[in-house]
C-alpha cells in the first residue's frame, strides 16, 4: 500500500469529503437541485464536497492550482502542480438513488498526471496510485485483466446524453464492438469505469466527451495497474481530446481497430 505523503494528504481528503455525501445520499428527498445545463444536474451535496476538498487541499498544499468540476481553473502560485477533481462523479446515478458514484483527485505535476486517488463511498472502495508505485484497491495490488480473447472480453463505454454530440458516431462504434464481445456495460461514472479496468473487472474501456478531471485520476490508476492507454482515436493524449480508449494490450489494441472502422 502507498503511504507518500500526497497519498495521504489525497487520501484524507476524499474521506472527509465522502462524510457528506454519504449523508446526503441517504436523504435525496431534501437535495437542492438547481439545472446546470440540458440532461447535467448539480446538487448541494456535489458543490459541497468539493468545497471540502478545496479547503483540505489547499491547506496541505498551499500554491497548487485546480481544475475542478463546478469551480472551473484556479492558478496557483506553483505553476508546475494542480489539482484535477470531481467532487461526484456519477451525478445523475446519485440524484436517482443509484448507488454508484466516486469522488476522483488527480494530482498533474509539470503537466504529467502522477497520482491519483477514487473512492466509491457507498462500496467503501478505495483506489489509490502513485507514479512508479503501483495501483492498490483497499490495500490490496491491482493490475488489469489478462483475458486475450475479445469474445470474452467485457466492454466498458459511456452512451452520449441529451446536450452532449456524437450520438450517431456512438451507434456505429457500438454496433462494432457489441458483436464482437461478451457484453458491453455502461455505468455512468468514468472514474470507476477506469478504475474497474484497472482492477481487471472491465477488460477494456471507451468514452468520447470526457474532460480532464473525469480521467485524470484513473490514467494514473490505469498506468500503475499496467493498463494501456490512447484516444478514442488512437493518439496519445486523452486529456487533451477527451476521448479514452484503455484496457489490457490486447484487448485495447482490437478494440482501437473497431473504433477506427466503425462507419458514422
Amino acid at each position: 500500500m502507498i503511504r507518500s505523503p500526497i497519498i495521504t494528504v489525497m487520501t484524507d481528503a476524499v474521506m472527509k469529503a465522502a462524510r457528506s455525501l454519504k449523508r446526503d445520499f441517504g436523504e435525496l428527498e431534501a437535495l437542492q437541485v438547481s439545472l446546470k445545463g440540458p440532461g447535467d444536474f448539480v446538487s448541494a451535496a456535489d458543490k459541497k464536497a468539493e468545497t471540502v476538498l478545496r479547503d483540505l487541499l489547499e491547506k496541505s498544499r498551499p500554491g497548487y492550482g485546480f481544475v475542478l468540476e463546478e469551480g472551473g481553473v484556479i492558478e496557483g502560485s506553483d505553476t508546475t502542480h494542480r489539482w484535477h477533481i470531481d467532487p461526484l462523479d456519477g451525478t445523475t446515478n446519485f440524484l436517482h438513488g443509484i448507488p454508484h458514484f466516486a469522488i476522483s483527485v488527480g494530482l498533474e505535476r509539470q503537466g504529467q498526471m502522477v497520482a491519483g486517488v477514487i473512492y466509491d463511498p457507498i462500496k467503501d472502495e478505495l483506489f489509490i496510485a502513485e507514479k512508479g508505485s503501483g495501483a492498490y484497491l483497499n490495500n490490496r495490488r491491482i493490475r488489469v485483466s489478462a483475458r486475450r480473447d475479445l469474445t470474452s472480453a467485457v466492454i466498458a463505454t459511456g452512451i452520449p446524453h441529451l446536450g452532449k454530440a456524437g450520438h450517431a458516431k456512438f451507434i456505429h462504434e457500438l454496433a462494432a464492438i457489441m458483436v464482437r464481445t461478451a457484453g458491453v456495460r455502461r455505468m455512468g461514472a468514468a472514474a470507476l469505469d477506469l478504475a474497474y479496468v484497472a482492477c481487471g473487472r472491465y477488460d477494456a474501456y471507451w468514452e468520447r466527451g470526457l474532460n480532464t478531471w473525469d480521467m485524470a485520476a484513473g490514467l494514473v490508476l490505469l498506468r500503475e495497474a499496467g493498463g494501456f492507454i490512447a484516444d478514442a482515436d488512437g493518439g496519445d493524449n486523452p486529456l487533451e481530446t477527451g476521448t479514452i480508449a484503455c484496457g489490457n494490450e490486447v484487448v485495447q489494441r482490437e478494440m482501437l481497430s473497431l473504433l477506427r472502422n466503425a462507419k458514422a
